[in-house]
Formats: C-alpha cells, structure tokens, sequence
C-alpha cells in the first residue's frame, strides 16, 4: 500500500542478534511529520535468528505507531531482505519467517498508508542501540 502525497510519521526499526541464533533484542524509534521523537521502545527478544529479530523489531515498531494512532507511516529498516520481503520482491520461505510476515501484514493493514524502504546501517543507529540495549539490560539481570 502506498501513501497520497503528505506528511507521515518516520518509523525505524531494528533488531540485533548475538549468535545466529543467539540472545536477540529489538529496537524501535518512531518520529512524528515534523522529525520529532515520538517514542522509542526496546525489547528483548530471547534466542532467535538475526531475521527473526529484525521481524521482531519491526513488529514493535507497528504497535508503537500504532497506540500513538499514527495512520500514514513510512517505515525505513536496514535489512534488505526484510524490505524485499515485504515489498514482495523476495518470497518468505522460512516457516517461522511466515508466521512472522503474518503477524507484520496485519499490523500493516490498520495503517491507511504506508511505505518500507532499505536505509544504510549508519542511518539506523537509534534503533541500532536501543536493541543492543535490550540485549544488554537482559545480560545484566
């Protein structure tokens, strides 16, 4: 689903994985139509793949965007193949991915409008901490 023309919320994702599999975390910042934080969430997610954490950070990000009852989202992710996935251009294979995809196409169907598009790692670093923070809160327990 692509967006009309207008301003949209900014929402970056991102999960982190150490092992594949391994500990994985998910991080989440979401910036109103001015660039403005609006939430940052973080999550540990327990032992996954670096794929499963990158669903899984995009899956937290929706339902931040969606409690702040943002409608028109543009979502950037520094994982391409998720991006590819998503924007159907690779097929989900994996039977744990699937489910996963599942779980993200039904979050993206509340949204009147979006757009998912791949962002270069060094433009996700908020997002980038705040899963290894997850991580590492977790460890420290």
């Amino acid at each position: 689903m692509t967006m009309s023309e207008g301003k949209a919320a900014s929402l970056y994702t991102d999960g982190a994985c150490r092992g594949n599999p391994g500990d994985g975390g998910a991080g989440a910042v979401l910036f109103d139509e001015n660039g403005r934080v609006v939430t940052t969430a973080k999550k540990f997610l327990g032992t996954c793949t670096n794929n499963e954490a990158e669903y899984g950070a995009l899956i937290l990000g929706l339902e931040e965007a969606l409690k702040a009852k943002h409608k028109n989202i543009r979502i950037f992710l520094d994982s391409e193949l998720l991006v590819r996935q998503i924007n159907g251009v690779y097929r989900v294979k994996n039977s744990r991915l699937k489910k996963l995809m599942k779980d993200v196409r039904k979050y993206l169907s509340m949204f009147d409008g979006y757009t998912v598009e791949h962002v270069p790692r060094s433009g996700n670093k908020m997002a980038d901490r705040l899963a290894n923070e997850a991580i590492d809160e977790f460890d420290a327990v």
